[in-house]
């Protein structure tokens, strides 16, 4: 015997509801308090907060942006004082090298 459909041989019934339809009846309702609707926003004084805020920002912004320049001007300076350093080690050795190679005993 060949059944269509449902197991068990119990005939489907366009009334009866699905298992999904089911489910979402049944869904339980949340539990908790419930809160009361938000207070209505004046957008005026929103507007202004964040008006301020993008502001702020742009100042600490700038601010950064010149310590960083500073920065990077100091870094160049010592960069510099580097290379100078380096170059007057350089000819102290050159000389000594130049002084030994005269005082060389044959």
């Amino acid at each position: 015997m060949a059944s269509r459909g449902r197991r068990g041989g119990a005939p489907a019934h366009e009334d009866e509801p699905r298992c999904e339809e089911r489910a979402e009846q049944q869904a339980p309702t949340p539990q908790g308090p419930v809160l009361p609707p938000s207070p209505p926003v004046d957008y005026g004084v929103f507007m202004q907060g964040l008006v301020q805020a993008m502001q702020t920002q742009a100042h600490t912004q700038a601010a950064i942006q010149a310590q960083l320049e500073a920065q990077e001007g100091e870094m160049e300076q010592y960069l510099e004082e580097k290379k100078a350093s380096q170059k007057r080690l350089a000819a102290m050795f050159q000389r000594q090298d130049k002084k030994k190679a005269v005082y060389k005993a044959p």
